[in-house]
């Protein structure tokens, strides 16, 4: 909440250091973070919302676990259409708000993207990304939140690992072109 509502920017490094270390202990399968093959981006926010913000926090988290990672870190993805807050809709009102509100920002995308973002609730924004990057040629997405909202179920193809926090999930879901 400090992070996305309070403007406090600061926050996005330390929740940095937790989102790598469950990264280490549950890595995304077949997400391969090397060379120019892969490269970590995040969830944009539309024009209006940032400029409110003066920041867009998945930008901040991608930025802070890249430098902690090493890996390479860009924009791959713009929203195009300015969504209604989805906190209050339900996972399929979200599909349906989120369909086309997403489009790639280069016709030249890496064969790996590890997406940021700082809340999963129902999994549908994640998913539209995935399926904008997979149409535009991406082979394999992992997804990264810095939180997971409780208020609702765990996405169906999501799962728990062992050895994380509770409240922490890998999506297991793969999508096709």
């Amino acid at each position: 909440m400090r992070l996305k509502f309070g403007g406090q920017r600061s926050v996005a490094e330390p929740f940095a250091s937790w989102m790598v270390d469950a990264l280490s202990r549950a890595p995304p399968p077949r997400v391969v973070p090397e060379g120019d093959g892969f490269l970590v981006s995040w969830v944009p926010l539309g024009r209006k919302r940032r400029r409110a913000r003066g920041f867009d926090q998945a930008e901040l988290l991608a930025r802070a676990v890249a430098a902690r990672t090493g890996w390479k870190v860009n924009r791959l993805l713009a929203r195009v259409v300015e969504t209604a807050p989805q906190a209050r809709r339900s996972g399929q009102e979200r599909q349906a708000a989120l369909r086309g509100a997403f489009e790639a920002t280069t016709s030249r995308l890496p064969d790996s993207v590890l997406l940021i973002d700082d809340v999963l609730t129902s999994g549908a924004t994640a998913a539209e990304c995935a399926r904008v990057l997979i149409g535009n040629g991406v082979r394999e997405i992992g997804v990264l939140t810095a939180a997971r909202a409780l208020g609702s179920g765990l996405p169906g193809r999501c799962y728990n690992p062992p050895g994380l926090q509770p409240g922490s999930v890998v999506a297991r879901e793969r999508f096709s072109r």
